[in-house]
């Protein structure tokens, strides 16, 4: 079994094996056993003495790394401490080993003089001083340094507001730009590349309130859901629960603005009735571009996790059929959760690329494009896009937004009676992602911008530093979060010809 198997034979084969051998004649290896037990005897012994064991762990002990030898712990006599300066002492010995110190711990363990602790204590205590001080310096030094930046910007801004009266002889525009951008780089934590961007899209005069209204959060919204209650009914009904809230402007019929509340929004019986769904303000925007009719075939490109296509639904009023695709599967749990819990009962999910629109599935009167996208106009919910962000993924952004667009207009139907069209939104401000990709689809589709119908927002660029974009661009709609207090949005409504 040994050989064929390659395991170590048991030890009741082993003994076995010996007994045979014994009663052959032949002298049998002891070796073949294996180890035994330490038996039934030695079991039943007692545990050794403490003092045994102290006497065999009582050897010195070398650390390899640093050559030191130090005594055992165990073996170490300790005198009750006989004031409270003796304690605060042993204590720091303690510290001391327990950091790694080899040095100092060879020191304490080894002299055990008043004399000889004394300085040392001291001299870590001066070491520490300094060391925190230091500290405090580099910080102070880091305050100060942002202030002096800011306090510079300021000025570099006054400057360029004027420049032909207030600058300086000898320097250049360009070189307040560049000591401007640096300054804010330094101060509020962006990448070069994308603070440059923003320098170039934002008035000068506006730059510093725009970077401050992009760190602030934004104001709590939800969207009361049409197919479950009225907008009226819902606000005193959470009124009641001790919600403070406002609707959230005239151009909406269905949001509310949250200040504070005593109960959690997400969690109210309300919310897991479907009466409403936590929404930002700029995201019900491309919706009501988008205005959906009864009886419909439309089409949500990248749906989850739900609050545009549950608002289109709400729309359309349950009527014609409404298909939510989002690439992702696990994004795709929350869509169907919200349609469940909102009561939506004419949507169709899937999960495909939205690439392979209209190979799928076409003829759409409607198709909206939330298209992913860079997120810069989002700031204030992920930080980590000030520094984040490269050029390189600017422009990936971009191509993928090119290709869905082109997907997107294939997918509607030009003869549509009612429809032939499609709405392209994103939540970046970056030209680069919104009016670029808008231009591209006019060059390679029969499609005309249309007006949004809106009267919130910004009109686009037509022309952008030494880009020239279509005099029809001026119908799409920029959302900032300085001049309209909500995420930063881009929206452009298309219509596709026969």
């Amino acid at each position: 079994r040994s050989e064929l198997g390659k395991r170590r034979p048991s030890t009741f084969i082993i003994a076995h094996h010996y007994e045979a051998c014994v009663h052959m004649g032949r002298k049998a290896n002891r070796s073949e056993l294996g180890k035994r037990g330490p038996g039934r005897k030695a079991k039943k012994q007692p545990p050794p003495p403490l003092d045994a064991i102290a006497t065999s762990r009582s050897k010195p002990i070398k650390n390899k790394a640093s050559g030191l030898v130090r005594k055992s712990r165990i073996t170490r006599k300790r005198n009750p401490p006989s004031n409270d300066s003796d304690v605060n002492e042993k204590k720091l010995k303690l510290d001391l080993s327990d950091s790694g110190n080899e040095d100092e711990t060879q020191l304490f363990e080894s002299d055990s003089d008043e004399e000889t602790v004394a300085p040392a204590v001291a001299k870590l205590k001066d070491k520490r001083s300094k060391r925190i001080s230091e500290q405090e310096q580099t910080f102070a030094d880091a305050v100060s340094n942002m202030q002096e930046g800011g306090q510079r910007a300021h000025e570099i801004l006054h400057i360029l507001s004027n420049f032909k009266s207030l600058c300086e002889e000898g320097k250049s525009r360009s070189e307040y730009l560049q000591t401007l951008h640096d300054d804010l780089v330094s101060q509020y934590g962006y990448s070069d590349y994308l603070m440059g961007k923003f320098i170039e899209l934002v008035p000068t005069s506006q730059l510093i309130e725009f970077l401050d209204a992009s760190e602030a959060p934004r104001p709590l919204t939800i969207r009361s859901n049409s197919l479950k209650t009225r907008r009226r009914d819902l606000a005193q009904a959470l009124i009641n629960r001790g919600v403070n809230l406002d609707p959230i402007g005239s151009w909406s019929k269905v949001g509310l603005v949250i200040y504070d509340s005593t109960v959690p929004i997400g969690a109210t019986p309300e919310y897991l009735a479907g009466h409403y769904m936590l929404q930002g303000a700029s995201s019900m925007i491309p919706v009501m571009a988008l205005a959906p009719q009864e009886k419909e075939r439309v089409l949500d490109m990248c749906a989850a996790p739900g609050s545009k296509s549950s608002y289109i639904a709400a729309l359309m009023k349950n009527s014609g059929i409404l298909f939510c695709n989002d690439v992702s599967k696990v994004r795709l749990k929350a869509l169907v959760g919200n349609l469940h819990r909102l009561g939506v009962a004419n949507t169709v999910c899937c999960c495909y690329d939205g690439r392979d629109f209209p190979k799928v599935i076409g003829n759409f009167d409607r198709v909206l494009l939330d298209a992913p996208c860079s997120g810069t106009g989002v700031i204030s919910k992920d930080s980590t896009v000030k520094s984040s962000k490269t050029e390189k993924d600017i422009q990936k952004c971009s191509h993928l937004q090119r290709e869905l667009i082109l997907c997107a207009i294939d997918s509607v139907n030009a003869h549509s009676s009612t429809g032939g069209y499609v709405v392209y939104s994103t939540c970046s401000l970056l030209v680069e992602e919104n009016e670029c990709v808008v231009e591209y689809a006019l060059k390679k589709r029969n499609v005309k911008i249309v007006a949004t119908g809106l009267e919130l927002g910004e009109d686009g660029f037509t022309k952008f530093c030494e880009r020239r974009f279509h005099p029809s661009m001026t119908h799409t709609k920029r959302i900032y979060p300085h001049i309209h207090n909500m995420d930063g949005f881009f929206i452009a409504k298309l219509k596709k010809m026969v």
